[in-house]
């Protein structure tokens, strides 16, 4: 049980970093994506695949 806590928590951290590697190379073309819950949680399920997800939703809506 602690063992998948701590596994999913290292998921959000991850996902977190690479959320910001992501929104670092991504600001000259004014495409942030937020790091808010909603975006970790995605990211931390679906892995790296849900960041092309997360800006295609970002460019159809905004």
């Amino acid at each position: 049980m602690l063992k998948k806590f701590f596994s999913f928590v290292k998921k959000v951290i991850v996902g977190a970093f690479i959320l910001y590697a992501y929104n670092l190379m991504a600001a000259p073309l004014n495409l942030l994506i937020p790091i808010n819950f909603l975006t970790l949680g995605l990211i931390s399920i679906f892995g790296i695949s849900a960041i092309p997800f997360l800006a295609l939703i970002l460019i159809f809506v905004f």
